[in-house]
């Protein structure tokens, strides 16, 4: 998006050459990490404090050592976080008429919504065998 921005607007002022560094994918991808990273150092505090309000925790086995014992309902779900981080740098700084970006961000997100399945049977039923009340949620025995 910022590319196209970038093109945009160096096509109307054609003495702005500095725009030109939009055009070159190393600087567009280190923006692009550099983006992410301040996604989730602003926004992380944020989520933090909503998922401990809706009380997403992470349920503990109750033959856990005493020690792991104290990480009951410490929030789950940060991967909402990385993922939302990654796919708005990613929007903002690639080409969009890259299709192998495309493909990428669509596998990512799709293997977020996945483990998101799998957290979501893991609060469901209150246990941290996760795997097993997936499949037994979508039907598969």
């Amino acid at each position: 998006m910022l590319l196209s921005l970038a093109q945009w607007l160096q096509g109307l002022h054609p003495e702005w050459s500095f725009l030109r560094v939009f055009n070159y994918i190393t600087f567009r991808a280190v923006m692009s990490a550099m983006t992410a990273l301040l996604i989730g150092l602003i926004a992380g505090p944020f989520v933090i404090r909503r998922l401990t309000a809706l009380k997403i925790g992470q349920p503990v086995r109750e033959y856990a050592m005493q020690t792991h014992l104290v990480k009951s309902g410490t929030p789950t779900m940060g991967g909402v976080l990385i993922l939302l981080s990654i796919a708005l740098s990613t929007l903002l700084w690639f080409d969009l008429s890259n299709r192998f970006v495309w493909i990428v961000l669509i596998v990512t997100l799709g293997f977020g919504l996945s483990a998101g399945w799998t957290t979501g049977a893991r609060w469901s039923t209150k246990t941290p065998k996760a795997c097993v009340h997936a499949r037994s949620i979508s039907g598969n025995r």
